[in-house]
């Protein structure tokens, strides 16, 4: 565990001497580049929803986070997030769980998030239900599908979703609102776009041949790509690092092949 003196100097390294205007002059950065992004898509800037990403910062930068206006936000570890939400309870901080999740920290996302963007299993949606039912809630959930096709990359391929889909409605309890994506690895902007437009025609795809099913969100974009995204059609980009700083450690988590153990 990090002593006191070395998280102030960890803090200090990745926000500066004064973290809370850092932050919100980052913030504030961003939602000049969404504006911008939609201004340039013929969008209205309510058309996307900005959700802060953030994994790896320290609960004492995620309090001031909230106080700038961040009362939503993403993790994608589970316990890490749980941490968190159980510090920051009286702020009324709403959690969505944007990574993978193994099938047994179904439970202990059911305790706290409000959103789950990675859904890519029919196991693990029943032991999401099973888990809500007993907590007596529902869940909003966006079902991940792999646009780039890279074997590193989590979520189901784009020709499954109809099959998958159509099954989420034997759990009444998870509320599906879309489908996240992951734009191709270090990839070029037009292999970005492809990627989000992938994800567009399964939207589209979907609305023809199960309308109603509550698919109608795109979350896609990060903090290399979202203007892109949202070009293309993003409802949800999730940014982190263009928010929160440079993270100290390699990003393994979205693409599980590039560090062992993660």
């Amino acid at each position: 565990m990090d002593q006191p003196g070395d998280l102030e100097a960890q803090i200090r390294a990745r926000f500066g001497d004064d973290p809370e205007r850092t932050l919100r002059d980052n913030f504030a950065a961003v939602e000049e580049r969404i504006a911008a992004a939609c201004a340039r898509a013929g969008r209205s800037r309510s058309s996307v929803r900005l959700l802060p990403v953030s994994k790896t910062v320290p609960v004492e930068v995620v309090r001031l986070a909230v106080g700038v206006g961040m009362t939503t936000l993403g993790e994608n570890k589970v316990q890490k997030a749980q941490g968190k939400a159980k510090a920051l309870t009286s702020l009324g901080v709403s959690w969505s769980v944007i990574g993978h999740l193994q099938t047994n920290k179904a439970k202990a996302m059911v305790s706290f998030a409000s959103e789950f963007q990675a859904l890519d299993s029919l196991r693990l949606a029943g032991l999401l239900h099973e888990s809500l039912v007993a907590a007596g809630r529902t869940l909003d959930v966006f079902v991940q599908v792999n646009t780039s096709g890279e074997e590193s990359k989590y979520g189901i391929m784009p020709d499954e979703a109809d099959a998958f889909v159509a099954e989420l409605g034997r759990f009444p309890s998870l509320k599906p609102k879309g489908l996240m994506t992951l734009a191709i690895l270090k990839g070029t902007p037009e292999q970005e776009r492809a990627c989000f437009r992938r994800l567009q025609a399964v939207r589209a795809r979907l609305a023809k041949s199960q309308g109603g099913c509550g698919i109608d969100l795109l979350s896609m974009g990060m903090t290399g790509d979202f203007e892109i995204a949202i070009e293309e059609g993003a409802d949800v980009v999730r940014v982190g690092q263009a928010i929160f700083g440079k993270r100290p450690t390699a990003d393994g988590h979205f693409w599980p092949g590039l560090l062992p153990g993660t």
